[in-house]
């Protein structure tokens, strides 16, 4: 049995819900079971269609059926007001487990390993996302900024971790950090302490030296990098800017000078033109000034154009990887595959159909924060489908765009009702007369 169908995925995600706490009253009106009001919500941003149950709303009163049933699993289809209300008081960490049951049941499966680099390690890209920002709208978890003006701003931010690749394209998410005040800390949290706390909640699922943590010069400061190389023996490849870091960058000047720094130039063709790519690099280098400086690695590319010499590229890291001339080009290559946090998730995630900028409800406790965690849930759950169901994949092939897909997706499930999956799956098939893989 594949355990990655929509059906399976879904199954086990009602079942976990189920248990979510209810903090209604024996006397309340609960009608509504707290799992259909996450199932609920979880198919809007599934679907990518803010009217989604509105539309089953309606197939139900003329059909006595609808499509949040048949393939959701949604018994009784609250309201969107109740909805709201049912989410707010969960706390976003009850659904850490949904992220780990699917990525344990892809390392039973061995299709994890899909994504080891060639490290030999998993990347594990980290990176701050902010998703709300407003003058008037706040709740308890807000965040506080004033601007040139003096205008304060409400805002929500979050890290969002991803195991990426180079060359694959998709990324996997795993659960979020949010970055809210936290409880006896006058001092407003930050991206740096929620990577800590990410750290100490979920570190201990993976052994030791496993996997590279890859980030932006954000990163690069000796208290994070102590941690992950001492405390959890796993290692980084942290971007490394000469204005953030200028004792270390003072020492590679003096090392160089004295030709203790390595170097390697490669050839390569872009389709276009010849580049040159040139490696510097140096081990047990420290990373701050002060006799307590952790020694770092340091590493550095360069991509010139070979005939005019323009500089096309130029970055730095600093890592607990040995450098080697053996393995200079895979640390970098490692390094520079941050960006598809960047350009995978956090850009997927704002521009192609999961609106996740958009304030579907902000709440008096933590609605807003739980929404952009089903968010992310369903954009996990689509990804899943990309990598392992033959019917989705040939689907999303033959209809090209992402956005032709899911444009199908409403259109079919405004006007009809589908048995489950497979019966929807099937009628696309058949009206574009292709075949689809057995399950």
């Amino acid at each position: 049995m594949n355990p990655f169908t929509l059906k399976n995925i879904l199954f086990r995600f009602r079942l976990h819900w189920a248990d979510a706490p209810d903090v209604r009253k024996p006397n309340n009106n609960t009608r509504y079971q707290i799992a259909d009001a996450i199932l609920a919500a979880f198919s809007v941003f599934f679907m990518q269609s803010s009217s989604f149950l509105a539309h089953q709303r309606l197939l139900q009163q003329k059909n006595g059926r609808n499509n949040a049933t048949s393939l959701f699993g949604i018994e009784r289809l609250p309201s969107d007001q109740q909805i709201r209300n049912l989410l707010d008081p969960l706390d976003v960490k009850y659904f850490h487990a949904d992220f780990w049951d699917i990525f344990d049941h892809l390392k039973t499966l061995g299709h994890l390993e899909a994504f080891r680099s060639k490290l030999g390690t998993f990347l594990l890209a980290v990176d701050g996302l902010t998703y709300f920002s407003s003058e008037n709208i706040s709740c308890p978890e807000c965040l506080k900024r004033q601007d040139r003006n003096g205008v304060e701003h409400f805002y929500h931010s979050a890290i969002t971790p991803v195991i990426v690749k180079p060359g694959q394209e998709q990324v996997l998410p795993l659960p979020p950090e949010f970055i809210v005040p936290q409880d006896g800390n006058e001092k407003q949290d930050c991206e740096r302490a929620a990577a800590k706390r990410w750290l100490a909640q979920h570190q201990a699922r993976f052994t030791q030296q496993t996997l590279t943590y890859l980030g932006d010069d954000l990163y690069a400061n000796q208290p994070l990098c102590q941690l992950i190389d001492q405390t959890y023996k796993q290692y980084f490849i942290f971007t490394c800017k000469p204005d953030s870091h200028p004792s270390l960058y003072e020492t590679v000047a003096v090392l160089e000078k004295n030709g203790a720094v390595e170097k390697i130039s490669q050839r390569r063709w872009n389709g276009k033109h010849g580049e040159i790519w040139t490696y510097h690099w140096v081990n047990e280098v420290p990373l701050r000034a002060g006799d307590d400086a952790m020694n770092v690695n340091w590493c550095e590319l360069v991509i010139t154009h070979e005939t005019s010499g323009v500089i096309l590229y130029q970055n730095a890291f600093v890592t607990n990887h040995l450098l080697t001339n053996h393995n200079i080009a895979l640390v970098v290559e490692a390094g520079r595959s941050r960006w598809k946090i960047e350009n995978e998730n956090n850009n997927v995630l704002k521009t192609k159909g999961y609106h996740l900028e958009h304030n579907f409800g902000h709440g008096q406790q933590h609605l807003s924060n739980v929404l952009v965690i089903l968010n992310l849930l369903a954009f996990l759950t689509h990804t899943i489908q990309e990598l392992s169901n033959g019917a989705y994949q040939t689907l999303r092939k033959k209809l090209g765009a992402r956005k032709t897909f899911f444009q199908d997706l409403r259109a079919l499930t405004r006007y009809l009702v589908f048995d489950g999956w497979d019966a929807l799956f099937q009628f696309m098939a058949d009206g574009l007369e292709i075949s689809l893989p057995s399950p």
